[in-house]
């Protein structure tokens, strides 16, 4: 169970990205932290030092928790679709936000093309709220990651886009009743 704002000790080094610089940093074994969100698999966490970071599900066992388990999309008939991949972007979420990168109108365009060889190419092209976001290849990547699960996904290219430029308008109604805009 993840109890938010609680001090962690860190049971070893791990890698965290500093946010909102997308900076690569080490965080030391004993070192404290406060989780401050958990969504998609990965922890924003305060350090001791005042600082953001994002830790990955792969350093989850540091912070003395289980790695978040992959969603499962596996379909009764196993097609693949495009309502799978924006499941999968679904459980990418903005460090900072706790809103999807969905709901948050960050994916501007999303296309599968069936590939010669079988299985499908997937072509999404995202946005941040700001062009100044270092966190751009952290989501990024953690799109590429979620979409790969998908049976029937051969490759993924994630763009990142800037035109037209992000604005809140583009969140869904959801995500402003969420973040109290509504």
């Amino acid at each position: 169970m993840i109890v938010r704002h609680a001090p962690i000790e860190l049971q070893r080094d791990c890698e965290a990205t500093m946010i909102p610089s997308g900076e690569k940093i080490t965080l030391s074994r004993g070192d404290e932290v406060r989780i401050t969100q958990a969504l998609g698999g990965s922890y924003t966490v305060t350090t001791s030092s005042g600082y953001l970071v994002r830790i990955g599900s792969t350093d989850a066992d540091a912070l003395g928790l289980e790695p978040a388990q992959a969603i499962d999309l596996v379909a009764a008939s196993g097609v693949f679709s495009l309502d799978q991949v924006i499941d999968q972007l679904k459980a990418v979420f903005d460090p900072e936000i706790p809103v999807n990168v969905v709901d948050l109108g960050l994916i501007y365009s999303c296309e599968a093309h069936p590939l010669p060889s079988g299985g499908h190419r997937v072509e999404i092209e995202m946005s941040m709220t700001a062009p100044g976001c270092g966190m751009g290849d952290v989501l990024r990547m953690d799109a590429i990651t979620n979409v790969q699960t998908i049976p029937g996904v051969s490759e993924v290219a994630v763009e990142i886009v800037w035109e037209p430029p992000w604005d809140p308008s583009r969140m869904s109604e959801a995500a402003k009743l969420q973040l109290g805009m509504l």
